[in-house]
């Protein structure tokens, strides 16, 4: 039986869940698909104010990204106990517009990291920080002549 790679989906260790969630809709235009409150083997599918989560799904198209406090990411995973929140790697996600995209992050308040620009092999590129310090690039390839 041939094995098949079905689908990538970032799980982000992060300091704060509900503040993660309200940047990725609010800002860079996600959905929340499913939250996890604290102390609870229940999904939920919004944020209720004055409750803590401990793990959150956001999607927008065909991107999903998840979301799991610290605390909680180092009890499932305990080699990652003490590794800091942020990473140095970052996530490239291909759209289509991406000068219209950047031009509606900016608009919201999203901090710029790398503005739009061209590269030497052919894709039009630009870079925000979230607000956990992870590194989101988004590029669309640039029509040949």
């Amino acid at each position: 039986m041939e094995i098949k790679f079905k689908k990538l989906t970032p799980d982000l260790m992060v300091s704060d869940v509900t503040k993660t969630v309200k940047f990725y809709t609010e800002k860079l235009g996600f959905k929340l698909a499913m939250v996890v409150p604290e102390n609870e083997q229940a999904i939920e599918t919004q944020l209720v104010s004055g409750k803590q989560y401990v793990y959150a799904m956001v999607s927008r198209d065909e991107v999903f990204v998840m979301f799991m406090r610290k605390d909680v990411y180092e009890q499932d995973v305990p080699e990652l106990k003490g590794v800091p929140v942020g990473a140095s790697a970052s996530f490239y996600c291909e759209v289509d517009n991406v000068s219209e995209l950047c031009d509606s992050f900016k608009e919201r308040g999203v901090v710029i990291m790398k503005d739009i620009s061209v590269t030497w092999y052919g894709m039009k590129e630009f870079y925000i920080k979230d607000c956990n310090g992870y590194i989101l690039g988004f590029a669309e390839q640039e029509p040949q002549e």
